[in-house]
């Protein structure tokens, strides 16, 4: 546990890559298997599930430094996080106990899911007393469930592949999907012997970078080397169809389960040793794609109903082909693995599983009047990617190009304002804002990006100086701030005030050449509503 906490501070202490690539190479050179095993898990992004109430342990933080609970609650919210806090305020215990990560894990941190209030505040306070500062936080980021740290997972994969002589491409595909820390797995994940390939495994994402509007498709070459797709707003994931099952995976490397029936059936179709990359999507009959607002009423449902499955069906939308009769083809160029798509979806006839379009044009000028139509398709824009690119790991500049299309934007009026989290917990970040209906201003959107951190500083004076009515942690301030916010789509929504919900609201910028009474409607809202 010594080793992993002193790895927790390295990776906290610097910014350089390369720093933090050999550090976690050196831990895992230096750790036991099943102590790299869960260090990698909890690096991947992987937590521990809240072992401890919140709740319970500011109470006996507060007790064991012999403070009040305000003083407690105000270093909370002054610090942000609920481990440093604790960390920071509570007499510090001397490092008595010698066992490893595992250890720690399996006989001092997961039983306190299972004891009562008495014996977990033993426990903890016990904990507490057998660690130092550092150690504690690391500790305590574990049993509140909070733990990370500055490190990709591409950064991770970089040192375990580093550590280990294998290459990375193969090491970010062992880490895919759903996986039990172990010794086991930690050999698994740093075998020399290149050629497994699980079952349910699916490969790491090619990601897209943004493209500038400002230089336009233009800074990209010549348009003849590159293809152009829908960029559909639905839900990335890969369908795998191997030895007769069928896996879906989301971009977040969730196991989609009994989530999308229809394309679990269809995936029937599809020759084994087929691994699809595409997009899940809400269409009619037609196969013309519905707003996201029809395919979030089916998100987070793991059980869909019979009437539901009959309002919103879904469709996979495949665009790109990453495993072709058992073979991993990543390496080939976008056109040929374009052509082995093509050639599957010739055999294989379902409606609920289809091909994107390669949207027709000879040069940018075509693309740019295409793009001006994407909201009449309800997609975001177009995906511009080059015939000759492999399917690369992550976002790797040069490969894919998302060209989306200008966002929606309205002039509110800031009305709301709680402080933020981390290194913003002292200051006031989050905010509400609203629109004109008659004389009264509604609350339709809430925001947490857009301002610089010298603007954040400044609204953050004017709502300690303004402040009208407090509501728990969130202040109602005089309605004076015009921000003008942007957002991806809209939809009725009978659970808002305002009758509206936003997709991605953020601030472009404030407006301070305007008065509240500049700002727009609910009326002006409603009339972008698709």
């Amino acid at each position: 546990m010594i080793g992993f906490a002193d790895l927790f501070a390295r990776l906290d202490s610097t910014t350089k890559t390369n720093e933090k690539v050999d550090a976690m190479a050196n831990y895992f050179a230096s750790a036991e298997p099943f102590d790299a095993a869960w260090a990698a898990w909890f690096l991947s992004g992987n937590k521990l599930r809240r072992l401890v109430p919140t709740k319970m342990l500011r109470l006996w933080a507060a007790e064991e430094a012999d403070i009040p609970e305000w003083l407690f609650e105000e270093s909370y919210h002054a610090v942000g996080d609920l481990a440093e806090t604790i960390s920071l305020v509570v007499p510090a215990g001397k490092p008595s106990d010698q066992r490893s990560l595992t250890e720690w894990i399996q006989f001092r941190l997961l039983p306190l899911r299972s004891m009562d209030e008495h014996r977990q505040r033993e426990a903890v306070i016990a904990i507490w007393n057998d660690t130092p500062k550092a150690m504690r936080l690391v500790i305590m980021k574990l049993i509140t469930g909070a733990f990370r740290v500055g490190v990709s997972k591409r950064l991770l994969t970089r040192a375990l592949a580093q550590h280990s002589g294998v290459p990375a491409e193969v090491i970010a595909h062992r880490l895919m999907g759903a996986w039990k820390p172990s010794p086991d797995f930690f050999h698994r994940l740093t075998d020399p012997n290149v050629g497994d390939t699980e079952i349910s495994q699916p490969y790491p994402f090619c990601l897209a970078h943004a493209l500038d509007d400002a230089s336009g498709p233009t800074s990209l070459g010549n348009a003849a080397e590159y293809v152009a797709e829908w960029k559909w707003d639905g839900i990335r994931g890969q369908l795998i169809r191997r030895r007769s099952q069928t896996f879906i995976w989301s971009r977040g490397e969730e196991l989609m389960e009994d989530r999308w029936p229809e394309i679990e059936a269809a995936s029937l179709w599809l020759p084994d040793g087929t691994v699809l990359d595409g997009e899940i999507l809400a269409a009619n009959a037609k196969h013309e794609v519905l707003p996201f607002a029809q395919l979030q009423r089916r998100i987070g449902r793991k059980k869909v109903g019979k009437k539901l499955l009959a309002e919103v069906p879904v469709i996979f939308f495949a665009f790109d082909l990453l495993e072709h009769d058992g073979e991993d083809i990543r390496g080939l160029p976008f056109e040929q693995r374009r052509e082995r798509l093509e050639a599957i979806f010739s055999q294989t006839d379902h409606p609920n599983l289809e091909i994107t379009d390669v949207v027709p044009g000879n040069d940018w000028s075509d693309w740019e009047s295409v793009r001006a139509t994407s909201r009449t398709h309800h997609a975001e824009g177009l995906m511009l990617k080059r015939k000759e690119s492999t399917y690369d790991v992550g976002r790797v500049r040069g490969t894919w190009w998302k060209w989306k299309i200008a966002p929606h934007t309205i002039d509110a009026v800031l009305i709301y304002a709680q402080k933020g989290h981390g290194r913003r917990a002292s200051l006031f970040t989050d905010y509400t804002f609203a629109l004109w209906e008659g004389d009264k201003l509604v609350p339709f959107a809430k925001a947490y990006s857009g301002l610089s951190d010298d603007e954040i500083r400044q609204v953050d004076r004017f709502v300690r100086q303004n402040t009208s009515d407090s509501f728990g942690p969130v202040r109602q301030v005089t309605p004076t701030l015009v921000m003008e916010l942007a957002f991806e789509g809209l939809q009725l929504s009978s659970r808002h005030k305002s009758g509206v919900a936003t997709r991605f609201p953020r601030i472009v910028r404030w407006r301070r050449d305007k008065k509240p009474e500049d700002a727009n409607t609910l009326a002006e809202l409603k009339e972008l509503l698709p």
